[in-house]
């Protein structure tokens, strides 16, 4: 038996006083504990497209991602729920002679078949000859992009949004592809401002693919939001001495540990606006734990 999603996810405060002497309030969204089965806010992403594919009648997903990428074992633990199959086409084809990492263990385990192409194929994953390709070898398949990012997933996202209105004056998120805050951005209240930070390197380019998700989404631009590109630590799944004082620090006082790959960065970048005086005192931040 499928355990339901926990719907609205859980809104705390954090007691910090380094975000107090500011006049700062933080508060986490806890979307890391939405299903037990599938990491982060993964579920706001996929539920739709997972309804849309069942309409459709297929029964097999294909999918794209790096070797630590969440949305692969989301994925993949989706269609083991759903009773679809989940094929995971990962970049780099290097990785098919070494062991699984654990998160692409977690996927396989959860029945994820993966193929692991060149990182020039990668790159044109979405050029029709390319995917053509995969289909002729997998078949019938409903294809999620990267990320899972696609207008379906971004109006998934828009109930985040509508769950924090009136809850605080700034939301921040991670990015990765931006389908998140895409979507949270068309929930939120008018007097609510977003900021998501890319945990890529020159994450700046997420602007326009943010952009045309809202308006194959929402048709057209929703909501105040910016992107801040400086706490990247060097790129995705990668980290610096920095991060990791921040991370065993934050453990320490909270004993929550941060996800390294995305919420470490965005709490990072949290707290370094606040010491800039970005927020006038007073000023709530909602703070989403992606996973």
């Amino acid at each position: 038996m499928r355990p339901p999603p926990l719907l609205p996810s859980p809104l705390t405060e954090l007691d910090d006083e380094r975000l107090g002497r500011h006049g700062v309030t933080l508060l986490l969204k806890r979307d890391d504990l939405i299903h037990p089965d599938l990491p982060g806010n993964k579920y706001r992403k996929l539920h739709l497209n997972l309804r849309a594919a069942a309409d459709a009648g297929y029964d097999t997903l294909l999918t794209f991602g790096g070797a630590y990428s969440n949305h692969l074992r989301a994925t993949a633990a989706a269609g083991r729920l759903h009773g679809l199959a989940t094929i995971g086409v990962v970049r780099g084809d290097e990785l098919a002679a070494r062991p699984l990492n654990d998160s692409l263990t977690r996927a396989a385990d959860d029945g994820m078949r993966l193929h692991f192409v060149d990182r020039s194929t990668y790159r044109r994953k979405t050029d029709p000859e390319v995917l053509d390709a995969l289909l002729e070898r997998f078949g019938y398949a409903y294809v999620l992009p990267e990320g899972g990012s696609n207008a379906l997933a971004a109006q998934g996202c828009a109930e985040l949004g509508r769950e924090l209105r009136g809850r605080a004056e700034v939301v921040t998120v991670a990015c990765g592809t931006g389908g998140t805050l895409a979507g949270l951005t068309a929930g939120l209240g008018p007097e609510q401002r977003a900021i998501g930070f890319p945990v890529l390197k020159g994450g700046r380019f997420l602007e326009d693919g943010i952009q045309q998700l809202q308006e194959e989404a929402f048709g057209g631009r929703r909501g105040d939001w910016r992107l801040d590109d400086r706490f990247h630590h060097g790129g995705y799944a990668r980290s610096t001495p920095e991060l990791e004082d921040f991370c065993e620090d934050f453990t320490a006082r909270h004993g929550l540990v941060p996800d390294r790959v995305y919420v470490a960065k965005m709490l990072h970048g949290v707290f370094t606006l606040a010491d800039e005086g970005i927020f006038p005192p007073g000023t709530r931040i909602a703070a989403v734990v992606s996973g």
